[in-house]
């Protein structure tokens, strides 16, 4: 009787110690990890090629090369990652690009935004300022026109190949669901002839513009975010000054990256989904 005694007390034992060194069992740790494209983080995306990154997450940083950029009556509000930048009228954000900015011979320049349509004036996202030129070197901007339902999207580039300037517009109208949400803009540029851009990853408009070749920028000057170099005070180009049909952008900026490559289809679509979910 004893020894009955004894077993089952050592299988109770024995129970509880089996018990206590298992977990229970959660479906949810057994997930395979998220891929996206053959990526789990926006980190895994052509890192050799980022060449800034503004989360501006209470500041203004660049976390690649951990440079500031000037504040001029933006302030933080919240962003699809963390915070981001609250644009408003006369307010915008300027920035001395680092020596891989200024050398990009191609580009990819994504970013989050959330805004208002533009009623005033086109709107200046993310630009890379030419202080001799009336357009910049970069200038990416909702245009003139734009409706809650048909938004305009244009993107200017120069360049000085060869010691001859070219300038060419990507634009495209007619854009649903532009506004007061927040959606991911992307341009690309490959070095050789052809622009893409994108609207939350997917494609939107290709030009191809042949020989337009390597960029080459003569004269770079700041980095400007939530207005063209135009608008700026005093103006950030002695070809112009403030104009009346441009204004500022009056809503939020997020997550601005620029690589020196121009990312594939599959690259930047991985990019936003990625980003979308914290990644």
């Amino acid at each position: 009787m004893k020894t009955m005694m004894f077993a089952v007390a050592g299988l109770t034992v024995l129970s509880f110690v089996l018990t206590s060194c298992y977990k229970k069992f959660d479906p949810a740790s057994y997930a395979p990890p998220l891929n996206i494209g053959g990526f789990t983080s926006t980190k895994e995306i052509a890192p050799g090629n980022l060449v800034a990154l503004f989360s501006f997450d209470g500041n203004l940083l660049d976390s690649v090369s951990k440079t500031a950029g000037t504040n001029a009556g933006t302030s933080f509000t919240n962003g699809v990652k963390g915070q981001a930048m609250q644009g408003a009228d006369q307010a915008y954000v300027l920035w001395d690009p680092t020596a891989a900015v200024k050398s990009m011979k191609a580009f990819t320049i994504t970013y989050w935004v959330n805004t208002p349509v533009n009623t005033v004036g086109i709107a200046g996202t993310v630009n890379l300022s030419n202080p001799t030129t009336f357009w910049g070197n970069i200038a990416m901007f909702f245009e003139n026109g734009s409706t809650a339902t048909a938004g305009k999207l244009r993107v200017q580039v120069a360049s000085n190949n060869g010691g001859t300037p070219a300038d060419h517009f990507v634009a495209k109208d007619g854009l649903p669901g532009l506004f007061n949400s927040w959606i991911n803009i992307a341009t690309s540029y490959d070095g050789v002839s052809t622009f893409k851009l994108y609207v939350n990853g997917s494609k939107v408009q290709t030009d191809v513009v042949n020989n337009f070749g390597q960029l080459n920028y003569a004269n770079t000057g700041k980095m400007v975010f939530g207005t063209v170099h135009f608008q700026t005070k005093p103006s950030l180009t002695s070809a112009s000054g403030s104009q009346p049909w441009a204004s500022f952008l009056m809503g939020s900026l997020d997550e601005v990256r620029v690589y020196n490559k121009a990312l594939s289809d599959n690259e930047i679509n991985s990019l936003v989904k990625l980003e979308g979910r914290g990644k």
